[in-house]
């Protein structure tokens, strides 16, 4: 009997569909797993922003993933927008029922795109203290990497240490992102904390307003090339190589007046 390779996600639902739990469903699709869903809470968003926030009750919260991992079960766990520190304990509270699930990524997703504000301030701490430690990778840009870090990060020049700092800190793997930064030569750097490794995997900025849902694709890929087996410095560069694909793909697409998707089925839309 055929199975599939299963990854749940575990984010909040963007109503404009570049974004969160539905670029997380055509990431982890077109690199070649089955998505299961637990939506953490209803954003009312395009491409312009987010105008509201409805958090889904957490006991509802649990019970969804409850329902996928005691049935459909999951090869890997992607993590996204939580936005409080009930949610976030709520999803601890399940994820120690299946310690048997190691490889969890998490985006830790504070602010949109657009510069909406996705994670309330009392929960940033409940995120590093309590989160960051269950799960294998983190996957933060920037203004997320300064948060956690308490301090700015200036240039790439110093992504390898800053990389490392937050590997040794929360003692799991990172993969910090350049897109923020204004450089022409962007220079992602995954610091591999079970080999005390890094690699830099090197692109090219493009002249394009379509990155909305950039972080929570790059994320969702590299835990479906987990899902399906690939070496975790295998399954990352896999996952910048799609990003990168998707962004080139989307580049000349108009879709909305204000941050448009990536095209994540690039391989199949012809």
């Amino acid at each position: 009997m055929k199975t599939y390779n299963r990854v749940l996600s575990i984010a909040g639902s963007d109503s404009g569909g570049g974004a969160g739990i539905q670029a997380d469903i055509k990431s982890i699709s077109a690199c070649g797993c089955y998505a299961a869903t637990a939506i953490t809470a209803i954003t009312v968003q395009n491409t312009l922003g987010v105008s509201n926030v409805h958090a889904v009750p957490d006991q509802v919260l649990q019970e969804q993933i409850e329902s996928v991992l005691s049935d459909i079960g999951a090869d890997s766990i992607k993590i996204g927008m939580l936005h409080s520190s009930n949610t976030i304990l709520a999803v601890c509270s399940v994820l120690d029922q299946y310690k048997g699930i190691k490889n969890i990524v998490l985006d830790p997703v504070m602010v949109a795109t657009s510069g909406d504000v996705l994670l309330l301030d009392e929960a940033v701490d409940t995120l590093k203290r309590f989160l960051i430690p269950r799960v294998r990778v983190i996957t933060p840009n920037v203004p997320e990497a300064e948060i956690l870090l308490g301090r700015k990060i200036e240039s790439q020049s110093g992504f390898i240490p800053c990389a490392k700092e937050l590997a040794n800190l929360f003692q799991v793997s990172v993969l910090l992102k350049a897109g923020h930064l204004d450089d022409e030569d962007l220079i992602d750097v995954f610091y591999d904390f079970e080999n005390q490794e890094s690699i830099s995997m090197k692109s090219k900025r493009l002249n394009t307003r379509n990155t909305h849902g950039t972080g929570c694709s790059i994320s969702s890929a590299c835990a479906a090339f987990l899902a399906r087996g690939f070496d975790l410095q295998m399954a990352v560069q896999l996952a910048k190589n799609y990003i990168n694909n998707a962004i080139v793909a989307g580049a000349d697409y108009r879709i909305g007046e204000g941050h448009g998707p990536v095209n994540h089925f690039y391989e199949y839309w012809k």
